[in-house]
């Protein structure tokens, strides 16, 4: 079974009619000649950065292959992570290259896009992340509850006791006084006291599950929507002191949110469009999904030759640093940001060895024919494409290069996205390196 597509796109999605791509020069074909938003294909050449694997130049498309004029993606995506792409982007590859009850896996899965697309589609859903929030934020959505067993379990929290003097805060609630209004700290501490009670009991079920993913989705925002006073985007926590600048330069006191009336507003937004068939699908995928949270070099709990599809973006060099955006979301969780090992090279000598080691793993777990699409969007002002650093790793683990994607989005001129030239910052395209486990 594959999943509506009409339920959540205009993405021009592949017909059941069309057969799946096999062959690198069918996909390449594909890509050359795709015009489905009124853009024709512009070809170029990459570069291999390092000569040493003995590659050439690989053929790179340019186009607008997934578009901002879409429709939203599914409802149960809007959840934010720093960094994270658009559902439109795994789509495009799990359409093409993949058939319902075959494996996609995403190594660095974020807020679980890869994952969460894939069971949308009826493929079968893999994930790891050395970030164990990733896991919390990606799991629930798997099988969400229905809006009444949520507004049931908020019902039984007790709120009205704050567990704040307990040895497991650590005084840490006095301090985020800067990001609540003091009835409301009482109540996001009373959840997390209750959610690490049911944890350590071993009681934690989907419903738990579920109200903690919202919650630490709802812990600071720019919008009264969040718990917080206003401060930086959703997908990061700002420090304490950065957080008094805030408010001292805005003049803003932090107002009284209530949590669990919050907690059920944005659970009925994500499940908006979670109909009969959409909970059918999910359940399928998810009953036979599998998670890790480890470092993605070594996962053994992949069985050998049994991945059709990787989908992935890797963090980026020095671009982000996620233990500092996640500070807040960890304290909820009762995780220590200290112990989580992210990746996070400065030298791109580093990252490349890195990811090399990464893509040992990813062609041991692919079957003989199976695609990676690894996307590495821009850094450093554009100065540097990583699609050429990329490029060689995979090659030393014997993946083939088939060819680099680049998605031009309407906010940048195609004939700049080639030497980027502006001077904004962040990503303004997505660069796709495409992979292929030899038949």
């Amino acid at each position: 079974m594959g999943y509506a597509v009409r339920a959540h796109t205009s993405f021009p999605a592949r017909q059941p009619s069309q057969p799946r791509i096999t062959a690198p020069w069918q996909l390449n074909e594909e890509l050359r000649s795709f015009d489905a938003f009124g853009k024709r294909t512009i070809v170029r050449k990459t570069k291999p950065g390092d000569c040493a694997a003995g590659l050439g130049e690989v053929e790179t498309f340019i186009n607008e292959y997934w578009t901002s004029k879409q429709r939203a993606a599914h409802s149960l995506h809007e959840v934010s992570y720093r960094a994270c792409f658009k559902p439109q982007l795994p789509r495009f590859f799990i359409e093409r290259l993949t058939l319902p009850g075959e494996v996609v896996y995403d190594p660095f899965m974020g807020r679980g896009t890869t994952p969460l697309e894939a069971a949308l589609l009826g493929r079968i859903p893999f994930g790891c992340d050395v970030n164990p929030l990733s896991a919390i934020l990606t799991v629930p959505r798997l099988s969400p509850p229905f809006l009444e067993q949520i507004r049931e379990r908020l019902a039984g929290i007790p709120f009205e006791e704050c567990a704040a003097n307990s040895k497991e805060f650590d005084g840490y609630p006095e301090e985020l006084l800067v990001f609540y209004h003091p009835d409301t700290l009482r109540e996001i501490c009373s959840l997390k006291g209750y959610l690490l009670e049911r944890e350590a009991r071993g009681s934690l079920d989907g419903v738990d599950r579920w109200i903690r993913m919202v919650a630490v989705n709802r812990l600071t925002g720019h919008s009264p929507g969040f718990f917080s006073v206003y401060t930086l985007p959703p997908n990061q926590a700002v420090s304490v002191e950065s957080q008094r600048k805030i408010n001292a330069r805005r003049r803003q006191v932090p107002p009284r949110r209530d949590v669990p009336e919050l907690i059920l507003s944005k659970s009925k937004s994500l499940l908006s469009a979670c109909d009969e068939h959409t909970r059918k699908t999910l359940a399928q995928a998810a009953g036979r999904g599998l998670f890790l949270t480890q470092p993605a070099a070594s996962t053994p709990q992949i069985p050998s030759d049994s991945v059709s599809l990787v989908v992935t973006s890797p963090p980026f060099l020095d671009v982000v640093n996620y233990a500092q955006d996640n500070w807040l979301r960890c304290w909820f969780c009762g995780v220590n940001p200290d112990s989580v090992a992210i990746t996070f090279s400065k030298r791109l000598e580093d990252w490349q060895e890195a990811m090399s080691e990464v893509f040992e793993e990813l062609e041991r777990v692919l079957k003989p024919g199976g695609y990676v699409a690894f996307e590495v969007g821009e850094v450093r002002g554009g100065q540097l494409n990583l699609e050429e650093a990329v490029l060689p790793c995979g090659a030393r683990a014997h993946l083939e290069p088939v060819s680099v994607l680049i998605n031009d989005q309407q906010f940048t001129k195609t004939s700049n996205c080639w030497g980027i030239d502006n001077a904004r910052k962040g990503t303004n395209t997505n660069r796709v390196v495409i992979f292929r486990k030899p038949a």
